[in-house]
C-alpha cells in the first residue's frame, strides 16, 4: 500500500510541475524539458522494484522503441487535431488521444515482434528522432499569453490522470512481461496528462508547440535508459537511478547551452 501511495505522489509531482512550467516558462521550454526521463524514470523505478532488477533491465532496452511509439502517439494526436480544428475542444481533445493511443499500440505491437539489442533499439531511436524533428519543425512556436486561474479541480484533474496511468502500466508489468512493460513504459506518462491540460485551458496551439520540440530534448531520455540498463544490474536501483538521472542531467544542460549559445549568436547577427 505504501508503494501504491509512493506511485501517486511522484507522478501527481512531476506533472503538476510540467504544466505549471509550461504555463509559466512556456510550452516551449516545457516540451524540451518534457524528453528529460520523468514519466519513464517513474516506471522503470517502480518496475525494479516490483518485478526485480533484471526484469526492468530487460524492460529499459525495449523502453527504446516505446519512445519510438511515443513518437508516433505524438505525430498523429498533431494530426488528428489538426484536422479537427473547427470542431469543439472536446472532439478534438478526445478524437486526437483515440487515434493517437491506436498509433501507439500499434507500433508498440510491432516493436515487440523485434529482438532489441540495446544497441539495435538505440540506433532506431536515433533515426527516429531525426525523422520526427523534420517532420514537426514546420509547427509553429507560441506562448501562453493569459494563463487560466488554477482552481482546485484542474489541480486534481492533472493529478489523478498522471497517476492513473503511472499506477495501471507499473501494476501490469508482471502480467503484460518485460517486452511489453518496456514498450509501455516509453508510453508518455508526464507528457501526455499535460497535452490535455494545454489543449483543454489553451487551445491546439500550445500543445502543438510542446509537440514540436519534444523531439529535441529526447536525448536525455535516451542516455537515461541507456544508462539504467547498465547501472541497475551493477549498482542497484537507488544508485543506478541517481547515476542515470546525472547523465540524462550533463546531456539536457549541454543541449541547452547549445542551443542558447545559437540563439545569441542568431540574436547579434540580426542586429
Amino acid at each position: 500500500m505504501s508503494l501504491f501511495f509512493a506511485k501517486l505522489a511522484v507522478s501527481i509531482l512531476v506533472v503538476l510541475g510540467l504544466s505549471m512550467l509550461a504555463e509559466r516558462a512556456g510550452p516551449r521550454v516545457a516540451g524540451v524539458l518534457s524528453g528529460y526521463p520523468l514519466g519513464t524514470a517513474i516506471l522503470l523505478f517502480f518496475i525494479a522494484i516490483e518485478q526485480g532488477v533484471h526484469f526492468a533491465g530487460e524492460s529499459a532496452v525495449y523502453a527504446l522503441p516505446g519512445l519510438i511509439a511515443t513518437l508516433a502517439f505524438l505525430y498523429a494526436y498533431y494530426l488528428i487535431s489538426k484536422w479537427l480544428l473547427r470542431h469543439a475542444v472536446l472532439v478534438q481533445v478526445a478524437g486526437a488521444s483515440l487515434g493517437a493511443f491506436a498509433t501507439f499500440v500499434f507500433v508498440s505491437w510491432l516493436g515487440q515482434m523485434v529482438r532489441f539489442t540495446l544497441l539495435s533499439a538505440s540506433l532506431s531511436l536515433v533515426a527516429a528522432m531525426i525523422v520526427a524533428i523534420v517532420l514537426f519543425r514546420a509547427i509553429e512556436n507560441v506562448s501562453i499569453s493569459q494563463r487560466v486561474k488554477i482552481t482546485h479541480k484542474i489541480v486534481a484533474m492533472r493529478a489523478a490522470t498522471a497517476a492513473m496511468i503511472v499506477v495501471a502500466i507499473s501494476g501490469a508489468a508482471a502480467i503484460i512481461g518485460p517486452r511489453w512493460s518496456g514498450l509501455f513504459s516509453g508510453f508518455p506518462v508526464t507528457l501526455y496528462p499535460m497535452m490535455l491540460i494545454l489543449h483543454w485551458s489553451y487551445g491546439v496551439a500550445p500543445v502543438h508547440t510542446v509537440i514540436r520540440n519534444f523531439p529535441r530534448g529526447m536525448g536525455a531520455l535516451l542516455i537515461y535508459i541507456v544508462s539504467v540498463s547498465f547501472t541497475y544490474p551493477r549498482f542497484g536501483i537507488g544508485e543506478g537511478t541517481l547515476l542515470a538521472f546525472a547523465a540524462a542531467t550533463i546531456y539536457l544542460v549541454c543541449y541547452s547551452s547549445v542551443v542558447w549559445w545559437r540563439s545569441r549568436e542568431t540574436a547579434q547577427a540580426g542586429q
